[in-house]
């Protein structure tokens, strides 16, 4: 199901990790889908981002977590469609600033880390600052990890293809519900589209920094 990975296309200055809706809200315990986290913690995969986090830190990886929020007020995004619907009628959820929008706290957000935040839609390039922001760290590599292989993953790595950029996908730092379709989605689908892989083999085609390479970077 997976290709071996060269490392030459996840070099850390061309590479960044980009989270996918690890938030409070979608996958901690004001989940409007609660299956979704405790499917992401049995399969252990928050611990296997947060280690992939830590490597990419220390490898000098840009770190770019796309979250999901709404605009507090009346003036929200269209709930254009069912799972939006549904996210609009519960009107404390999600709200920007607030707990529910919030990243896991063990994944940060580190002080050199990113957030881009997207007000509707259901993928993080539309309408968002995303490309921009990873074209200026001149990113040609997309570690991606997150959820839901239901939505989320699967349609940004159909944007990130159509914008020109290589995606690598981890498969123990991806989730969707139920499990046996999540499978179907790698298998049938997301493999025509990224690199698939796992955490370990990313963390370790990266360099452990050494005091020479942390001052070359600085």
């Amino acid at each position: 199901m997976s290709r071996r990975l060269d490392s030459e296309v996840i070099r850390p200055g061309d590479t960044a990790v980009l989270t996918m809706e690890l938030q409070r809200g979608i996958v901690g315990t004001e989940s409007l889908v609660p299956q979704l986290g405790e499917q992401l913690r049995v399969s252990g995969g928050v611990d296997s981002v947060r280690r992939l986090l830590v490597a990419a830190r220390s490898a000098g990886v840009a770190v770019v977590h796309a979250t999901v929020a709404q605009r507090a007020g009346g003036r929200r995004a269209a709930g254009n469609a069912p799972i939006l619907e549904r996210a609009e009628a519960m009107t404390d959820h999600l709200l920007t600033g607030s707990v529910s929008a919030q990243l896991l706290p063990e994944l940060g957000p580190e002080p050199d880390d990113i957030t881009v935040e997207r007000l509707h839609g259901v993928t993080p390039f539309t309408g968002t600052e995303l490309d921009a922001t990873l074209r200026g760290l001149g990113v040609r590599t997309i570690v991606l990890v997150g959820v839901s292989l239901n939505m989320g993953i699967l349609g940004a790595s159909m944007e990130a293809v159509g914008l020109g950029y290589r995606v690598v996908v981890p498969v123990d730092g991806v989730a969707g519900v139920p499990a046996d379709y999540a499978a179907d989605v790698i298998r049938h689908s997301l493999r025509y589209l990224a690199t698939l892989s796992t955490v370990d083999d990313i963390v370790a085609a990266w360099p452990v920094p050494t005091e020479r390479t942390e001052q070359a970077w600085a």
